[in-house]
C-alpha cells in the first residue's frame, strides 16, 4: 500500500496485493494476525495533509470505534448469539444437525487456529449480504472451506494451512490468479491509478507528483511488491479473499470454464468490498443478485452462440466452431490488457477508464456481444497438420530429399552426359533446404488462417515470412545460376561448385534449425521472449514444467536414438536400394507406342509416370519407418525403466509372495510414530486378513481357499495364543499347486499377484489416517445402468444373441458362480431352519433340489434372493453399482487403516463396538467423499429411481448431484438448480422425493456441451478436500488397491510442506517447484478375457495406458487420459475446471485438461503401483464404434488451439515425445492405409510396363545379357527387387504393431505366457482385425477433418455373443471401408495378372481383411442356415422402402451417406421420420472441392492413363488400336445414360398410370423393382459387350474395369455434390417418384423443383444400387467358401471366444413351426442364390472358355 509516507522519503512503496495507490486501510486486527509484525502497514496512521479526500472519510463502514470482535461489518454488530447463533453450532445455517463432535477436528479452538470457524461463518454471512450471493451457495462453500482448511491443518499447522491455500488461490507463485494479474500487465493498471487510463500508454507518472522510479515499473520489483503486500496482508483478509472466491466461483455456472474471466470478476468484486461504498452499505442486497447480474449475461452469450430458439426450443445453430466464440475466445479476451480494453459499458465507455472501486457495479452493464471476439480459428482443413507439425515434416520431407537427390543422378543429368556435374550434384542435393524453407512457407501461410490478424500476432507471422523469402532465395537460388551455367559451353571455372557446396551447407543448417526450433520462437520468441506482449501466451500455454535432469537427458537420448537409427536405417534399406530402379528408369522413354488421340505425349512417358509414383511411395514408407523406432525404443526404454522401479518378472514369484507381509508393514502403514508395543505381524495380520475376506465375499474364494490364506491363531508351545502365518507365505515352491491357494487364473490370483508385486516399487511415505488429506471421488453418470434387473438377466434379448446374460456370465466366471451358489445354499438352509425343521427325509432333497440355485441362483423368488442374483450379475457387468461398491472401498480402507494404527481407540471403546464403529465412520467421512453427478436424476423413471434409491440406502455416505427443472414464470427460461442430496437427506412428506442439502439455482441449462464436461462442472462445486479422483461410469476398485490411498496421494508432493510462509523474504524460495496437477494410473480392463477382440482392445490399453504411458510420463510426454487419474483440485479447478466443454470440438474431453494443466506449468505425473477395473465393449461394432469416437476426436483435437500452442511451442524433443504420443499415432495409421493404396497404384504401373514392354534377361550380378540390345528391351529387374523391398516394409509396420504387447507379455508375466497370447492372437486372425482397425481410425480422422461431426450409427452395447445380419454389417461398414478394400482388390487382382510374386500373397490377406473382417468376426457367420437367412434378409433390405417407409432399407442407408455433403433442409415438417436424423449442415464448398470433385478426377485419370498405355500398342496382327479414351468412356457413362432412359419413361408411366392405381399399395414397389431389374441387365450387358471387346483378355479387361469403376465414381460424387440441393428430412420424394402421387406430400412449393431433384438422385441411386448388388454377391461369394468346411461354426466360435467346443454356447432352440418354417425359406433361397451366383459366374467365364468359338462381326465394335 502506497502510503504517502513513504512516498516522500521516495523509496519503493508497499503496494497491497492489488499494488491500489489509494488505500482504503483495513480493520485491525491484531488479535489474529500473529505471525505478521506487530505495526501492520495497514494500520497505518501517518496522512500527509493535501492528498485526496479520500483518506478523511472514516473507513470502518460508518463507525470511528471499531472493536476487533466486528471489525469489517458495517452492519451493527450484536451479541454473538443473535449476530450469527455461534454459540449454538447447530442452530448455524452452515451445519448439518446431529454431529456432537466438532465437524472440523483440525480447525477446533485447541489448536491455535489464526481464526475462529465463528469469525468465518461471519465473513460469508457478511460477504452474501454485500454481494447478494444465494444462501445455500454460502453454506456449501463455507462447508467446501472449512473441509479444505481441516484437511491441511490436519498435516500441519493452521496458520500454514490458512496461507498456503491463500497462496494455492490467490497469491503464491503458483496461483493462477497471481500469473493472471501479471500477465494482464494489471499491475501497470492499478499502479497508474484512477481516472486517467489511457489504455496502453499506461506508463504515466502518477497524480500527486511523485514521478516512479524506472527500477519499479520492472516486473521483477513488481513481483516484490506483490510478496511484500501478500506477505504483510492480516489472516482475516486472507481468508476473506478466499471466502470471496469461492463464492464467485460456486455460483459461476458455464462460466467456471473461463478462469481467467473469473479472475477478472473476481477482481473487480474484491475492489469494491475493499472501497467505502461497499464497506457503507448497511442493508444487504438481495439473494441471487450476483447471479443475475455478473453471471447470467455471461451465460447467456456462451449459449446464444451455440443455440437459437425456434418454436420456443433451444435448437443448435449451424455453425462450425470457426464461427462460434467458444470458452476459449472468452477467455483469452481477459488475457490481454488490450482485450479488457474492449470492454465497454452501453454508454461507450470502456470499463478500464472507470476507477477499479466502480468496475464491480459497471460490470451488469456491459453489452457482452461486442466484446468478444474469435481468438483462434478452429477452421477444417488438413493445413492444421502442417502448421502445428511443421517440424515432423521438415525432418522427413527434407532428408529424403538429400537423400534420394544424392542417389538418383541420372534424374539430373543432362541428355549428352553419362553423369551430371560435381556441382551439379552438390545444388541438386541441396534444394532439401529449399524444401524445408517451403514447408515453413505454406505452414507461416496456413497459420495466418488460423490467427486473426489483431494487435499481437500478425506482426511476427509478417517478420517470420519475409526472413524465410530470404532464406528460400539463398537456398533455391543458387540451383538457377549453376543449371545456367552447366547449360552453357564448356567453362573450367571452379565458381558453380563453390557456390553448390556454399548452397548445400547453408541448406543443411537451415533444414537443422527448422526442424529444431519450434516456430513460434522464430523471429520474435512467443515463449522465452522478455517482451511484455508475450507475457499472457507464455503464462498460459507455454509455462511447461521443467523436467528433472535425468528425465531430460532421457528424453534425448531417446529422439537421438530413434532418429539416428530410423536415419541410417532408411539410408541404407531404403535409398540406396531404391537408386538402381531410379538409375534404369529415369531417362527411359517408351519407343513405337502411339494412341489415337494424344499420339506419343503420354506413353512414351509412362516410364516416368511410374518413377513418379514410386518416389511418392518411397516417401510414404519414409515416414513409417519413424514410427516403427518410435515404438522399439519406447518399448525398450519402457521395460528398462520398469526393471529401475523394480516391477519385473524377472524376480521369483516365491520371493514377492514371501516379502509381502514385511512389505505391508514398512510401505502401507504409517508406522514411523508407532510405538513398538505392537508386533508388526499383529498389525500386517489385520490388513491381510481383510483384504482375503473381502475376495470371499465377492466370491473369488472358496471357504478352503480362504482358510489356507488366513492368519490363525494357534496355541503357542508355552500355551500363549500366538498368531500362524498362513502357509501362503511361509510355503518356498509356491508355483507347484497354484490351485491349492486359490483357483488358477483367476481373479483372485491376478489381484494378489499384482499387490505383490506392485509392493517392490518405491512408494512415498504415508501420513497416519488422521492427518492424511480429504478427497473425492467424481462420477459422471448419464443413463448407464445403474443395476440390472431380473427380466435383463434372464431374458434373451433377441432372437440372435442366443444366450441370456446370466448364462453368458456363467460360462466366463464359473468358479465364482459356485461360490455365489454355495453360499447361497448356506443362506437358504440357516433361513429353512428359522422357519422351523423340514420332515422331509433328507436324502432325497440332494441333487434335484439345487438344480434351481444352479440355473439361475434363487430356489424362492422373494426379493432378497433375486437381488442377491442380480447383484452378482451386475458385479460383473458393466454397471454404476458396480462403481459404486468398488469406490466404496475406499471407506472401508481408511476404516481398516485407522484401526489398525491405533490400537489404543480399539482399547478406549472397550468392548463397544457401536461406539468403536461410529469413530471408524467419522474419520472415513472426514477423509472421503463420493459424489455422482447424475443429470438425470430429476427425470428418471420407476426402476432407475429404485435403483439409485438402492444405492443411497446401501451407502448412505454417496452423495448425488443432480439438476432440478422449474417452470419459469410465463415466457421466459425455465429456473435450473444445482441439487445435493445424500443417503442421511429425509424424505418431503408431500412430494416423496429427499429433501436436498444445498440447492443451488444456475444461471440456465448447464448442457451446453457433449454433456460429460458439463455434468462434471455442475457437481465440481459439492466435492470437498484436495484431491477428486474423476472414474467414469464403468470401472471398478478394490480393496487392496485403496488400501494404497495415502501413498498414491503423496505422489502430488504436498505431505511435508515447508513450514516457511510462502510469501516471506527467503521462505517463498522453498515453494519453487512446479504443482503436481494430475497423478496417472494403470487401468486394467476387466473384460479382457472374453475372447480375441476383447483381448486386443484389452492389449491395446495394456500397451497404451501402461506401457507406453509409463515412459512418456518419465519424458514428460504423458498427458490425461481421464479414467482412474487423481487430480489436484485446487490447481485444476482454478484453471478452467477438469475437462473442457465446447460441443464437438472437446469430444475427447479429458486429454483437453491434461493439455491445458500441461501448459500451465502442472506436471503429470504417472504410477505404476496402483490400478483401477475398467470396462471396455466387446462386440466388433462396439469397438469399432469406440475407434470412430477416438478418431473423431482426434480429428478435433488437430483443429484446437491445444494443439497449435504445443506443437509450436515445445522444445524438440518434448515435441516428437508428444506428437509422437498422441497425434502421430493416427497420422501414422492415415499414412499405413495411403501406404496401402499407394502401392497398389505403384503396381498397377509397373504390371502395365511388364505386360507392354520386353523385359530383358539378367544374370546373377544383375548385368544384363548379351545379344538384346537389338531387340529393344527394357531392364526392369530392379523395381521388380524394389517392390519386393516395399512389400517387407509395410509387412514390418504392420507386424511391429504386435510388439509392444508380446514384450509388456513378456515383462510381466514370462516367456511362455507372451508366446502363448501372441500365438492365440494370430491363430484367431487378430491382424485381419488390426488392418480393418486402422482404415476406420484414418477414415474416421479425414472425414472428420474434411466434413465435421461424428456421425455414425451406434451398434449398443451387447456383449460379444450377437450374431449381426449381413445386412447391418454391410451397410455400416460399406463406406469406411469395404468399397475401399473392394478397390484396392481389382488392382491387387491386375497386378497379380501383370506380375505375379510370392511376395503379393500378404497384400491378398491385409486388402481382403478389409473387405471381409466385419463378417470374420460376427459371431456364428458361417453356419449355413443363418447364412442362407442373412442372403434373404439381404435381398429384401435391397428392394424395400419404396411403398412404404422402413427402418432399415438400402434406400435409407444410400440416403444416410448422402447427407454427409447434402446435409438436411432446416424445414420442420413434423414427420415421424425426422427424429432418426439429427440437423446437419451442408458441407463447405472448401471441403467439397477438393476432397468430392478434384481428387476422384485425379484418380480416375491416373487409371485411365494407364488403360491408354496399355492400349497404345499395335494389336497382333499389327494393326493400331482404335482410341482406348472413347471405348472406356462409351463403356462407362453408357450404363449412366440408359439409367436416365429406363427413369425418365418410367417416371411418365407412373405419373399417368399412378393416380389409377391408388388402392394398390404395391404399385410404387413393383415400379422401382422393374426400374432396379432393368439398371442391373443394363450394367451387365455393357460388361459383357466390353468384355467382348477386350477379346476376353482377363488382365485387359480388369485394367479397364479399374478405370470405369473410377471414372463412374467421379461422376456420382460429382453430380452428388455439385447438383443436389439440401435433402428433406423424410422420404416423401422416392414415394412420390415411384408411385407418381406427388400432391399431398407435404412438399409445398418444392413440389415442382422437387422432381427434377429427384431425377439426378435416382440415376447415381441405380448406379449405386446395381454396383451394391453386384458387391454384396461377390462378398457373399468370397465369405461362401468357408461354410463348407466341416464343423466351421464350432471352429469359428472356438476362435471367436476361446471357449472350448464343450463350454461353448448352445445353439437356439426353435419351435417345431419355426423349425418348418425356416427349413422352407433355406430351401428356397438356397436354390435362388445358387442360380445367381453361377448365372454371374458364367457371364465372366463362359466367354474366355469357349473364346475360340465365338464370333461376332459389327462394324462399329472395331471403331471403339
Amino acid at each position: 500500500m502506497a502510503h504517502p509516507a513513504s512516498h516522500s522519503a521516495g523509496q519503493s512503496p508497499f503496494p497491497n496485493p492489488y499494488g491500489h495507490q489509494l488505500p482504503y486501510p483495513q480493520p485491525i486486527r491484531q488479535d489474529y494476525d500473529t505471525d505478521s509484525p506487530t505495526v501492520s502497514p495497514y494500520t497505518s496512521t501517518t496522512r500527509l495533509a493535501g492528498n485526496q479526500p479520500y483518506y478523511e472519510q472514516n473507513h470502518y463502514g460508518g463507525r470511528d470505534s471499531a472493536s476487533p470482535s466486528d471489525a469489517g461489518h458495517g452492519t451493527p454488530s450484536y451479541a454473538p448469539s443473535i449476530n450469527s447463533q455461534a454459540s449454538q453450532p447447530f442452530g448455524s445455517p452452515f451445519h448439518d444437525p446431529g454431529h456432537g463432535a466438532h465437524p472440523y477436528p483440525a480447525w477446533s479452538p485447541d489448536r491455535q487456529i489464526p481464526i475462529s470457524m465463528e469469525e468465518i461463518e461471519d465473513i460469508f454471512l457478511d460477504l452474501t449480504q454485500k454481494f447478494g450471493f444465494q444462501r445455500d451457495s454460502m453454506r456449501n462453500m463455507f462447508d467446501f472451506l472449512m473441509a479444505c482448511l481441516d484437511s491441511r491443518a490436519s498435516r500441519m499447522s493452521p496458520q500454514q494451512a490458512l496461507l498456503t491455500l491463500h497462496a494455492d488461490y490467490i497469491g503464491g507463485q503458483h496461483a493462477n490468479y497471481r500469473k493472471w494479474y501479471f500477465a494482464a500487465q494489471l499491475n501497470l493498471d492499478d499502479a497508474v491509478g484512477q481516472s486517467q487510463n489511457p489504455g496502453l500508454q499506461r506508463l504515466k507518472s502518477v497524480r500527486g507528483g511523485s514521478v516512479k522510479t524506472a527500477g519499479s515499473k520492472h516486473l521483477d520489483s513488481a513481483l516484490n511488491r506483490w510478496r511484500n503486500a501478500m506477505n504483510n496482508m492480516s489472516q482475516y483478509d486472507r481468508l476473506r479473499q478466499i471466502a470471496l472466491y469461492l463464492l464467485c466461483w460456486g455460483e459461476a455456472g458455464n462460466v467456471r470454464f473461463v478462469p481467467e474471466c473469473l479472475c477478472f470478476i473476481f477482481k473487480c468484486a474484491d475492489d469494491y468490498y475493499r472501497s467505502p461504498e461497499c464497506q457503507n452499505t448497511v442493508e444487504p442486497v438481495e439473494e441471487g443478485l450476483y447471479l443475475r447480474t455478473i453471471i447470467k449475461p455471461l451465460y447467456k452469450f456462451m449459449r446464444d452462440q451455440g443455440y437459437e430458439v425456434v418454436d420456443g426450443k433451444f435448437v443448435r445453430r449451424e455453425k462450425d466452431h470457426d464461427q462460434i466464440i467458444g470458452y476459449d475466445d472468452i477467455n483469452q479476451l481477459f488475457w490481454y490488457p488490450e482485450g479488457l480494453a474492449r470492454i465497454v459499458l452501453d454508454n461507450n465507455t470502456r470499463l478500464v477508464d472507470l476507477a477499479p472501486a466502480k468496475r464491480y457495479s459497471s460490470l451488469r452493464r456491459v453489452d457482452w456481444n461486442r466484446v468478444f471476439f474469435k481468438t483462434y480459428y478452429e477452421k477444417r482443413s488438413i493445413a492444421h497438420l502442417l502448421v502445428n507439425f511443421n517440424r515432423v515434416w521438415i525432418l522427413h520431407v527434407a532428408t529424403y530429399w538429400f537423400y534420394t537427390a544424392y542417389n538418383s543422378p541420372k534424374a539430373y543429368t543432362p541428355p549428352n552426359m553419362q553423369y551430371p556435374t560435381a556441382a551439379v550434384t552438390w545444388t541438386a542435393t541441396a534444394l532439401g533446404g529449399a524444401v524445408s524453407t517451403l514447408i515453413m512457407i505454406f505452414a507461416t501461410i496456413a497459420e495466418f488462417m488460423y490467427i486473426p490478424t489483431t494487435w499481437n500476432n500478425a506482426s511476427h507471422l509478417t517478420t517470420r515470412l519475409v526472413f524465410l523469402l530470404v532464406i528460400l532465395a539463398l537456398t533455391g537460388g543458387p540451383t538457377v545460376y549453376i543449371a545456367w551455367v552447366g547449360s552453357q559451353p564448356t567453362t573450367d571455372s571452379q565458381i558453380p561448385l563453390i557456390v553448390g557446396i556454399v548452397q548445400f551447407f547453408i541448406s543443411v543448417v537451415a533444414t537443422i534449425a527448422f526442424g529444431l526450433f519450434p516456430s513460434g520462437r522464430m523471429f520474435g520468441d512467443r515463449v522465452a521472449g522478455k517482451s511484455r506482449k508475450y507475457m499472457a501466451s507464455q503464462t498460459f500455454t507455454a509455462s511447461y514444467p521443467e523436467l528433472p535432469s535425468s528425465a531430460r537427458t532421457a528424453s534425448i537420448m531417446l529422439w537421438i536414438l530413434v532418429f539416428g537409427c530410423k536415419f541410417s536405417e532408411s539410408y541404407f534399406f531404403l535409398t540406396s536400394s531404391f537408386s538402381s530402379p531410379i538409375a534404369v528408369m529415369a531417362q527411359t522413354t517408351v519407343q513405337n507406342c502411339s494412341d489415337k488421340i494424344f499420339g506419343k505425349a503420354l506413353c512414351s512417358n509412362q516410364v516416368l509416370f511410374t518413377l513418379t509414383i514410386m518416389y511418392i511411395m518411397d516417401l510414404i514408407l519414409f515416414f513409417l519407418d519413424t514410427y516403427l523406432w518410435y515404438i522399439i525404443w519406447v518399448v525398450v526404454f519402457s521395460v528398462g525403466r520398469s526393471f529401475g522401479l523394480g516391477l519385473s518378472i524377472w524376480t521369483p514369484w516365491k520371493d514377492v509372495y514371501t516379502r509381502v507381509p514385511k512389505r505391508i508393514y514398512a510401505k502401507l502403514l504409517a508406522t514411523a510414530d508407532m510405538e513398538v508395543k505392537y508386533k508388526p505381524k499383529v498389525l500386517v495380520s489385520q490388513i491381510w486378513n481383510a483384504i482375503i475376506i473381502s475376495m470371499y465375499r465377492e466370491h473369488l474364494l472358496s471357504i478352503d481357499h480362504v482358510q489356507r490364506l488366513l492368519y490363525h491363531q494357534v496355541d503357542g508351545p508355552d500355551g500363549k495364543r500366538v498368531l500362524r502365518a498362513p502357509p501362503f507365505f511361509t510355503n518356498r515352491s509356491i508355483t507347484k499347486y497354484k490351485g491349492v491357494f486359490f483357483p488358477s487364473d483367476g481373479e483372485a490370483e491376478r489381484r494378489i499377484s499384482f499387490f505383490a508385486s506392485s509392493l517392490t516399487t518405491a512408494l512415498p511415505e504415508t501420513l497416519p489416517v488422521d492427518a492424511m488429506p480429504t478427497f473425492t471421488v467424481l462420477v459422471p453418470h448419464y443413463s448407464e445402468k445403474i443395476l440390472l434387473s431380473l427380466r435383463e438377466i434372464i431374458r434373451e434379448e433377441d432372437q440372435s444373441t442366443r444366450v441370456t446374460l446370466l448364462e453368458y456370465l456363467k460360462q466366463l466366471h464359473p468358479v465364482e458362480w459356485d461360490n455365489f451358489v454355495k453360499d447361497t445354499k448356506i443362506l437358504a438352509e440357516e433361513s429353512d431352519a428359522i422357519d422351523g425343521p423340514s420332515l422331509v427325509n433328507e436324502k432325497q432333497s440332494s441333487k434335484t433340489d439345487d438344480l434351481p440355485f444352479y440355473c439361475i441362483g434363487f430356489k424362492t423368488s422373494s426379493p432378497e434372493y433375486t437381488l442377491r442374483t442380480r447383484i452378482w450379475a451386475s458385479l460383473r457387468a458393466q454397471t454404476l453399482y458396480r462403481t459404486v461398491s468398488g469406490m466404496m472401498n475406499y471407506a472401508k480402507a481408511i476404516k481398516l487403516l485407522y484401526r489398525v494404527e491405533n490400537p489404543d481407540i480399539v482399547s478406549m471403546f472397550g468392548g463397544n463396538t457401536e461406539k468403536l464403529e461410529r469413530e471408524l465412520e467419522r474419520m472415513s467421512k472426514r477423509k472421503f467423499k463420493f459424489a455422482i453427478s447424475m443429470q438425470r436424476y430429476a427425470k428418471f423413471n420407476k426402476e432407475e429411481h429404485e435403483n439409485a434409491e438402492f444405492l443411497l440406502r446401501a451407502y448412505p455416505d454417496l452423495q448425488i448431484a443432480y439438476l432440478d427443472e422449474e417452470a419459469g414464470s410465463k415466457g421466459s427460461d425455465p429456473r435450473l438448480f444445482s441439487v445435493l442430496i445424500d443417503g442421511h437427506s429425509d424424505f418431503d412428506e408431500k412430494t416423496g422425493k429427499r429433501k436436498p442439502k444445498f440447492r443451488i439455482e444456475l444461471p440456465g441449462n448447464p448442457i451446453l456441451g457433449d454433456g460429460k464436461s458439463d455434468n462434471q462442472n455442475h457437481a465440481i462445486i459439492f466435492y470437498r478436500g484436495e484431491y477428486l479422483q474423476l472414474i467414469d461410469a464403468n470401472q471398478d476398485n478394490y480393496l487392496e488397491e485403496c488400501l494404497k490411498i495415502r501413498n498414491i496421494l503423496g505422489e502430488f508432493e504436498e505431505y511435508s510442506v515447508s513450514a516457511q510462509s510462502p510469501y516471506a523474504q527467503w521462505g517463498h524460495k522453498e515453494f519453487k517447484k512446479a504443482p503436481v496437477a494430475i497423478v496417472g494410473t494403470r487401468e486394467y480392463i476387466f473384460s479382457e478375457n472374453i475372447g480375441v477382440l476383447g483381448d486386443v482392445a484389452a492389449g491395446k490399453e495394456q500397451t497404451f495406458g501402461t506401457m507406453t504411458a509409463r515412459a512418456l510420463a518419465w519424458i514428460g510426454g504423458k498427458l490425461h487420459y481421464g479414467h482412474p487419474d487423481f487430480l489436484n483440485a485446487i490447481f485444476m479447478t482454478t484453471r478452467g475446471g477438469v475437462s473442457k466443454a465446447q460441443k464437438g470440438l472437446h469430444l475427447n474431453e479429458d486429454i483437453f485438461a491434461g493439455m491445458n494443466a500441461f501448459g500451465r506449468g502442472g506436471r503429470i505425473k504417472h504410477s505404476e503401483y496402483y490400478q483401477c477395473g475398467k470396462g471396455r465393449d466387446l462386440g466388433f461394432g462396439t469397438i469399432l464404434n469406440f475407434q470412430t469416437k477416438i478418431g473423431t476426436g482426434m480429428g478435433e483435437q488437430m483443429l484446437s488451439r491445444e494443439y497449435y500452442y504445443l506443437g509450436t511451442q515445445l522444445p524438440i524433443d518434448r515435441f516428437l515425445t508428444f506428437y509422437y504420443g498422441h497425434p502421430g499415432f493416427h497420422i501414422n495409421n492415415i499414412l499405413v492405409i495411403y501406404s496401402i493404396q499407394v502401392f497398389m497404384v505403384t503396381l498397377l504401373y509397373i504390371g502395365t510396363l511388364n505386360k507392354q514392354l520386353a523385359i530383358c534377361q539378367v544374370d546373377s550380378q544383375g548385368n544384363v545379357l548379351g545379344g538384346q540390345q537389338a531387340t529393344g528391351c527394357y531392364n526392369l529387374v530392379p523395381v521388380f527387387d524394389w517392390i519386393k523391398r516395399c512389400i517387407v516394409s509395410i509387412f514390418m509396420v504392420f507386424f511391429i504393431a504386435f510388439l509392444p504387447l508380446f514384450l509388456q507379455e513378456l515383462v510381466e508375466r514370462g516367456t511362455g505366457k507372451a508366446l502363448l497370447r501372441l500365438g492365440k492372437h494370430f491363430l484367431s486372425l487378430s491382424p485381419i482385425f488390426e488392418v480393418f482397425s486402422t482404415q476406420i481410425y484414418s477414415q474416421a480422422i479425414l472425414s472428420n477433418l474434411t466434413f465435421g461431426g461424428a456421425r455414425y450409427i451406434a451398434t449398443g452395447r451387447g456383449f460379444a455373443t450377437t450374431r449381426l445380419s449381413f445386412s447391418i454389417l454391410y451397410s455400416r461398414f460399406a463406406g469406411p471401408s469395404i468399397y475401399v478394400g473392394m478397390r484396392n482388390l481389382l488392382l491387387l487382382l491386375y497386378a497379380s495378372l501383370a506380375i505375379w510374386m510370392p511376395h503379393l500373397i500378404y497384400f491378398w490377406f491385409s486388402v481382403m481383411s478389409l473387405c471381409i473382417a466385419p463378417f470374420v468376426f460376427n459371431p456364428h457367420q458361417f453356419s449355413f442356415a443363418d447364412f442362407i437367412i442373412d442372403y434373404r434378409e439381404f435381398l429384401r433390405w435391397m428392394s424395400r422402402g419404396n411403398s412404404r417407409t422402413k427402418a432399415s432399407s438400402w434406400y435409407g442407408y444410400c440416403r444416410l451417406s448422402r447427407t454427409m455433403i447434402t446435409g438436411y433442409k432446416k424445414k420442420k415438417l413434423g414427420h415421424p421420420s425426422e427424429k432418426l436424423s439429427g440437423d446437419v449442415p451442408r458441407a463447405p464448398w472448401r471441403a467439397v472441392i477438393f476432397s468430392e470433385i478434384v481428387w476422384p478426377i485425379c484418380i480416375a485419370t491416373i487409371f485411365v492413363v494407364a488403360y491408354m498405355f496399355v492400349k497404345s500398342f499395335p494389336n497382333a496382327n499389327g494393326d493400331p488400336n482404335p482410341s482406348a479414351l472413347i471405348r472406356i468412356s462409351v463403356i462407362a457413362i453408357g450404363p449412366m445414360v440408359w439409367n436416365a432412359t429406363v427413369l425418365l419413361s418410367l417416371f411418365f408411366i407412373s405419373l399417368f398410370l399412378g393416380p389409377m392405381f391408388e388402392k394398390w399399395i404395391k404399385f410404387a414397389s413393383v415400379i422401382a423393382a422393374l426400374a432396379h431389374f432393368l439398371a442391373l441387365i443394363g450394367i451387365i450387358s455393357f460388361f459383357e459387350f466390353f468384355w467382348f471387346l477386350e477379346l476376353w483378355d482377363a488382365s485387359h479387361a480388369v485394367l479397364g474395369v479399374i478405370a470405369i469403376v473410377a471414372i463412374q465414381r467421379a461422376i456420382m460424387k460429382i453430380l452428388i455434390s455439385v447438383f443436389l440441393s439440401r435433402e428433406f428430412k423424410h422420404d416423401e420424394t422416392n414415394r412420390a417418384w415411384w408411385s407418381g402421387k406427388w400432391y399431398g406430400r407435404g412438399l409445398g412449393n418444392s413440389a415442382m423443383s422437387q422432381p427434377a431433384r429427384e431425377f439426378i438422385v435416382k440415376i447415381v441411386e441405380m448406379s449405386l444400387w446395381t454396383s451394391d448388388f453386384l458387391l454384396g454377391h461377390i462378398l457373399l461369394m468370397i465369405l461362401t467358401v468357408p461354410v463348407f468346411i466341416p464343423f466351421i461354426d464350432k471352429l469359428h466360435s472356438t476362435m471367436l471366444f476361446w471357449l472350448r467346443p464343450s463350454k461353448q454356447i448352445r445353439a437356439p432352440l426353435y419351435s417345431t413351426k419355426q423349425k418348418r418354417q425356416r427349413r422352407w425359406i433355406i430351401v428356397k433361397y438356397s436354390l435362388l442364390y445358387l442360380i445367381v451366383v453361377s448365372g454371374l459366374a458364367a457371364l465372366v467365364v463362359l466367354p474366355s472358355v469357349y473364346r475360340q468359338h465365338i464370333a461376332f462381326n459389327c462394324k462399329i465394335c472395331q471403331s471403339i
